[in-house]
């Protein structure tokens, strides 16, 4: 099973060469051309469980100033310590639900994707190698769950929805499952993913 999703998964990398943004589905949002963008990474871990390949996600903490109670992959912005946004993306994951770094096979990166809150992030794909149980941080982690790869890979199971973001009506993908509520720039990322795994 590993060996067929590396298979896949690579495939699909080979296939992705244009980034994505928050604004893809929003063409008449104006960014300001010298605008700073600043470097993050996130990880997109694969985990075998029940044997099916499941996505790793996190629902974050509802005290968080930003993004509370949003579903999002582990990661955040680059260190001036990493050496690498892989390593950015190894340090949040081991930081915020315990996985250890050693016991993920990097598959490669997706191309940058741009959020409306002016970062840059690159998301990492990474393979679980052995039996992972999660330890969130409950700083900034209410919890740590699975999506089936077959659900997010399917472009099927997703729609677009919208809601006013300063002044402007924002429209941005969703791909729930069961009672989470998957959008925005998580959503993108993984729109992506799909569209690299069914050309």
């Amino acid at each position: 099973m590993a060996n067929e999703t590396r298979a896949k998964i690579t495939a699909a990398l080979g296939r992705l060469h244009q980034g994505s943004s928050d604004f893809d589905l929003n063409p008449d949002v104006q960014l300001d051309p010298v605008r700073t963008l600043r470097p993050a990474a996130v990880l997109v871990a694969l985990q075998q469980v029940g044997g099916e390949m499941h996505v790793v996600l996190t629902k974050r903490a509802s005290h968080l100033k930003h993004h509370a109670g949003q579903i999002s992959f582990p990661g955040g912005k680059q260190e001036k310590t990493d050496n690498s946004l892989g390593q950015t993306a190894l340090r949040e994951a081991d930081e915020e639900i315990g996985l250890p770094p050693q016991n993920v096979e990097i598959l490669g990166r997706m191309p940058t994707h741009e959020t409306v809150t002016n970062f840059t992030v690159t998301p990492v794909l990474g393979l679980i190698r052995a039996t992972f149980t999660p330890t969130p941080d409950h700083n900034e982690v209410a919890e740590v769950f699975t999506v089936p790869l077959s659900h997010v890979a399917n472009p099927a199971h997703y729609s677009i929805q919208g809601r006013r973001w300063r002044g402007q009506r924002r429209a941005y993908y969703t791909v729930p499952y069961g009672p989470y509520y998957i959008w925005g720039a998580t959503a993108r990322i993984l729109r992506a993913l799909a569209e690299g795994m069914n050309p």
